[in-house]
């Protein structure tokens, strides 16, 4: 075996276990549903309406679903009281869907389960959390912060 099929090996292990980290069990994804009582998929459309109004169109192409589905999807959030319809300035053709209150206060409640980290997770002695920190921040093309003393 050469260094370099370690190498791949090691990356194929690293990801499948990020994957199932993130993916695999996913107990926050059932504990927001079932704290806001409705599918994930709807939760995270509310999560980007919550972000800034959209057209149809554009939750539907964040969503990578079809309007149709969409339309239903909003129509549900919107009789929960979460979501409004209005006209869209820029064509009159269609509607711009905007957070209410309520609903904004649903998706900060999905953020907030969403955002708890797993119980093993913080359960790592300082140094590993913060190698694991440095690392995932690496992998996210996110600029890398000083080693603090």
């Amino acid at each position: 075996m050469t260094t370099h099929d370690t190498h791949d090996e090691a990356a194929q292990r690293a990801w499948g276990q990020l994957r199932e980290i993130v993916l695999g069990g996913n107990e926050r994804r059932k504990e927001v549903v079932d704290a806001l009582g409705m599918s994930f998929f709807r939760v995270k459309a509310l999560r980007r309406i919550a972000r800034g109004p959209l057209t149809l169109r554009e939750l539907a192409e964040q969503l990578m679903t079809d309007r149709p589905y969409t339309t239903l999807v909003v129509d549900d959030l919107a009789g929960r009281g979460l979501v409004e319809r209005t006209a869209n300035p820029a064509d009159r053709r269609s509607k711009i869907v905007s957070v209410t209150p309520a609903g904004r206060e649903a998706a900060a409640r999905a953020e907030r389960i969403l955002g708890t980290p797993p119980p093993a997770l913080l359960a790592l002695p300082p140094e590993d959390l913060a190698a694991l920190d440095r690392i995932t921040a690496h992998l996210a093309g996110a600029p890398s912060r000083p080693a603090e003393d």
